[in-house]
């Protein structure tokens, strides 16, 4: 039994996951035809598997509930170690281009990410099955149908980033949470290098205790991650024991399209950006990136590549330290442009289901949405899973129905993780080096 168990935990976590999701999809399709047997014990044996699948359905329940609760401290910590790092007055404009490329290469992304999505619409095609499926859900699923303070007008969208943040906390209203984190942790920063030593000294401890915070929450989620393969394997069972194996067509859908955005981002939209932009050719560029972007694809954390992000900078790319120990690390924080590739499928794939209209404005709050809280995803390996919650609650979905959409994407999320996380790194790296050519800060004999 102990040799079992050695072996579990000696498997690579996303193995234990795939293997998982296989198994449950299997079992869940069995116990599904089972229960759409016509013989005269048909009754008995739908009894028997519903039985079966109420037991298996708080296992994957708990995974969800479970990340619930670590969503908001994660991106709260994160975001604000992450603006409180900004070394303002010594990087200056350096910084502040490095910035602002990070949150215009999110915003194309996000906008990228939009339009395949409502391209591929994921779910589209079934959505009449699925709503009928669903029966408990329908009811809710007309609420949520109706015209929302969140997808209707902009400013109260606006309005809503400046709320009360301990109310925000309480009630897991994200984007307060967001903009205050954001705001919390600049101010630190800016009085860091404005007062005398002594009270710059308490400023930076202060900055230390949340950092470390941050990484104990890190910790957290490794714990909840060990869990993972059960909640997953769980989930799975219950979702296609409930509806069957027509329950794979969004996840088809779902992985062209996420794999289709960021292939366009990571081989077209950054060898044109950076060709535009520094004159430069991409290509030797993007053959120096080679090495880090397969540590991200495999480590599935813009975090843990980050020891190699660095090398490449400084040793392929030439780049100056100064400029690339603020950049990565800042970028493995709040640059997220394959999660923001990758969260809108969901969204879209949600609409489909539960008829939410997807007008102007809410695909302009949903662009916006998933910039914001992108910059949350921590950096960790399933971290956009995590802020699925925030995108779909600001839809107007319900709690079941947020918690149905999430546990749709715990099965494929570890493939869709690997492709998102090899783009961060990727845009990490090219927006480093195009500061870098732009400020002089990168030696004479880098890729031309």
């Amino acid at each position: 039994m102990r040799g079992l168990f050695r072996l579990y935990f000696k498997t690579s976590l996303l193995v234990r996951i795939l293997v998982c999701f296989a198994v449950g999809s299997l079992v869940g399709v069995l116990f599904w035809f089972i229960s759409q047997q016509t013989e005269i014990d048909a009754a008995e044996q739908t009894s028997l598997v519903g039985k079966i699948i109420s037991c298996i359905q708080p296992f994957g329940q708990v995974f969800v509930h479970m990340l619930k609760m670590i969503v908001i401290p994660i991106i709260f910590f994160s975001l604000v170690v992450g603006a409180a790092s900004l070394p303002i007055c010594r990087l200056g404009r350096i910084g502040l281009k490095t910035i602002v490329w990070y949150l215009g290469c999110s915003v194309l992304a996000a906008v990228l990410g939009t339009g395949i999505a409502l391209l591929v619409s994921p779910g589209s095609r079934n959505a009449e099955t699925w709503r009928h499926l669903i029966d408990a859900e329908q009811a809710q699923a007309a609420q949520a149908a109706l015209p929302s303070e969140t997808s209707g007008v902009l400013s109260g969208i606006f309005l809503g980033l400046f709320r009360n943040p301990f109310e925000a906390l309480a009630s897991g209203n994200f984007l307060p949470i967001i903009t205050f984190a954001l705001l919390f942790g600049l101010a630190i920063r800016v009085s860091i290098e404005r007062k005398q030593a002594q009270e710059a000294l308490r400023l930076e401890q202060l900055a230390g205790l949340l950092e470390a915070c941050r990484e104990a929450m890190f910790t957290v989620v490794e714990w909840v991650l060990e869990y993972a393969p059960i909640g997953v394997l769980a989930l799975t069972i219950v979702n296609f024991g409930t509806y069957g194996p027509s329950i794979a067509g969004p996840y088809v859908s779902v992985t062209a399209g996420v794999v289709l955005g960021i292939s366009v981002m990571v081989f077209l939209v950054y060898p044109l950006l950076l060709w535009i932009v520094t004159g430069k050719n991409p290509v030797p560029v993007f053959k120096s990136l080679r090495k880090p972007m397969i540590m991200a694809f495999i480590t599935r954390s813009s975090a843990a590549t980050l020891p190699v992000s660095l090398q490449t900078a400084e040793q392929e790319l030439k780049i100056h330290n100064e400029l690339a120990g603020f950049s990565l690390p800042l970028g493995a924080t709040i640059n997220m442009d394959g999660v923001c590739v990758h969260l809108p499928m969901f969204a879209v794939l949600a609409a489909n289901l539960f008829g939410i209209p997807l007008s102007i404005g809410a695909l302009a709050v949903l662009v916006m949405t998933t910039v914001l809280s992108s910059i949350g995803a921590g950096g960790v390996p399933g971290g956009s899973l995590m802020l699925l919650f925030l995108i779909l609650e600001t839809m107007g979905l319900t709690g079941g129905q947020v918690s149905f959409i999430v546990a749709l994407a715990l099965g494929i999320n570890p493939i869709l993780d690997m492709f998102e996380t090899m783009n961060n790194v990727a845009g990490d790296l090219v927006c480093t080096y195009v500061v870098a050519v732009h400020e002089n800060l990168i030696g004479t004999d880098e890729p031309v």
